[in-house]
């Protein structure tokens, strides 16, 4: 049994042309950038075709990997910057699949308190709610988002996201303390 190779071996070896090396860095991502995009677009179909763009705008430029970060930050940077371009397209669109954790009303990072008492029994409907949740993350910005989907979703540590963001600690903070405070101020009749 080989042992198994480590992320800078593979990049190696996938920019001298082995794709099995390259395989074997999708296999090991694929998980977490469809994840990431998934929570970006929120809808399987985007989410996929978004996993794939990104392999693909991967291979094409891992000559241009420098190894002064892990390969995973800078794959992560290549994702958020092709979401990013990709939900500009989508604006128009209105799917309302979400992640599941996103919809954990009980340990969501945006409701305050539990549904229930006086507010939740007139709460419309599971589905409606869910509509309300994803209206509300859809209206951040790109910035926010981003953060929001790393951090909460995804559950990226600050340090990683400032890196693959190029941002320091301190703004990931801010942003993810003002996209918190925006989604409760629109999902207050749930709160």
């Amino acid at each position: 049994m080989s042992l198994k190779k480590d992320d800078f071996e593979l990049v190696r070896a996938s920019r001298d042309g082995d794709q099995e090396a390259f395989g074997e860095l999708v296999r090991k991502y694929q998980g977490k950038i469809y994840s990431l995009a998934y929570g970006m677009v929120g809808n399987h179909a985007d989410a996929d075709d978004l996993a794939q763009e990104i392999f693909l705008k991967t291979y094409r430029n891992i000559k241009k990997f420098r190894f002064k970060s892990s390969f995973y930050t800078w794959l992560y940077r290549i994702a958020t910057n092709t979401i990013i371009s990709r939900r500009k397209k989508l604006r128009g669109d209105s799917h309302l699949e979400l992640k599941p954790q996103v919809l954990d009303i009980e340990g969501s990072p945006y409701l305050a308190t539990r549904l229930g008492g006086e507010k939740g029994d007139r709460a419309m409907s599971s589905k409606e709610m869910k509509k309300d949740i994803y209206r509300a993350i859809d209206m951040l910005s790109d910035k926010h988002k981003e953060v929001v989907v790393m951090h909460d979703i995804e559950g990226i540590p600050h340090s990683e996201i400032a890196q693959i963001l190029s941002i320091s600690q301190g703004t990931v903070r801010s942003r993810l303390h003002y996209a918190r405070e925006r989604l409760q101020k629109e999902l207050s009749e749930w709160i």
